[in-house]
């Protein structure tokens, strides 16, 4: 089957956030503040694939406020951090919103969200990812974490429901 095929019939996609939605590298200023860097085009993108019915989830292993203030600034209602083991929230989530794992995609990097590729109807990578995650996911997108993933899924998940607005 197509990825598009696969992709025009999710309901739910969960991303992890260090090395996805990141470039992966965690600064530290010198009074110990931790200082990430998230790429606007991909909060722009979550948005647009929100207002197309698709519900958002951030699964993440670490805590950060600056995770819990970016989803909080992009509407993302959907959020659990210090997650040692993704897959029952992962699981959990799709329960409460009634949507089949069939139906529901991961985008990760790392080890893991292997568990989470196991559990999806769609798991996805990103090049800078581990090998052994990019050799386990469906698909690979050209677009480095941190560098605008989510602006990349979103085309391609708008275009497999006929939503694409440019």
């Amino acid at each position: 089957m197509k990825i598009a095929d696969i992709a025009g019939r999710i309901r739910l996609i969960s991303f992890d956030v260090d090395g996805v939605l990141t470039d992966g590298r965690i600064v530290y200023t010198d009074d110990g503040r931790e200082i990430k860097a998230f790429n606007v085009q991909d909060g722009a993108a979550l948005k647009m694939l929100a207002a197309a019915g698709i519900e958002i989830a951030l699964l993440t292993g670490r805590r950060s406020p600056m995770v819990e203030r970016r989803a909080a600034e992009l509407g993302i209602r959907h959020l659990e951090q210090g997650l040692e083991d993704k897959a029952p929230a992962f699981r959990s989530l799709c329960e409460r919103l009634a949507i089949p794992l069939a139906q529901s995609a991961h985008v990760g990097d790392d080890l893991p969200d292997l568990a989470l590729f196991e559990l999806a109807g769609l798991s996805i990578s990103v090049p800078n990812g581990h090998p052994t995650v990019q050799a386990r996911a469906d698909h690979v997108t050209v677009t480095a974490g941190g560098e605008g993933v989510v602006r990349e899924l979103a085309e391609l998940f708008l275009r497999a429901r006929n939503a694409w607005p440019y």
